[in-house]
């Protein structure tokens, strides 16, 4: 009896590994809102490391984390690197690429509680009288990083999804509160 009990134990646990070994190891999140602005005026509130204290869903979490900036205070280059709780971790975002202002592409590299690196980007699109912005990201899960979101029942594009939304919400509110810019942010150098 012990012996079946532990086969069909094995032949689960079996399954289960075979499962999550067969679930793809790449994931795309995107979401995306209208903001009643310009998009240079959108573009100015991303471009800028330091302003996303103002809208970002994790600055929230942990007001208390440890930020510290690099490089140029804008743009290409520019590095923001964070020490928090649990909740925000620890990590850098470094911007790769700007495209004022249309688009914006950043690398961020998480370093607690995961290890990890994904690809960020915005998009800034004109949408009737303001601007359609798009956030994603792309990144690799490994085979225990998978495993352990399928144990757990997480869903990696309904977690990121919504603190996506929740950052895209707190954006628009911040960009239709402020005073339009008097143009766009251009690339330093």
């Amino acid at each position: 009896m012990l012996r079946k009990i532990l086969l069909v134990i094995a032949a689960a646990m079996a399954a289960l590994l075979v499962w999550v070994g067969l679930k793809p190891p790449q994931y795309n999140v995107e979401r995306a809102t209208i903001i009643a602005a310009a998009p240079a005026d959108v573009f100015a509130h991303v471009y800028d490391f330091e302003k996303w204290a103002d809208w970002s869903p994790w600055a929230k979490r942990d007001p208390n984390a440890k930020v510290t900036f690099e490089g140029p205070k804008a743009g290409t280059g520019a590095i923001m690197k964070w020490s928090g709780n649990d909740e925000v971790g620890t990590g850098a975002m470094a911007m790769t690429e700007a495209n004022p202002p249309q688009a914006i592409k950043i690398r961020l590299d998480f370093v607690a509680p995961m290890q990890g690196t994904s690809n960020v980007g915005f998009t800034f699109q004109p949408e009737g009288p303001g601007t359609k912005v798009t956030w994603t990201i792309v990144g690799q899960q490994g085979f225990v990083e998978r495993l352990i979101c399928t144990v757990m029942g997480l869903d990696v594009n309904a977690m990121i999804g919504a603190d996506y939304e929740t950052g895209l919400a707190n954006l628009k509110r911040v960009v239709e509160a402020a005073p339009p810019a008097a143009a766009a942010p251009t690339p330093p150098g």
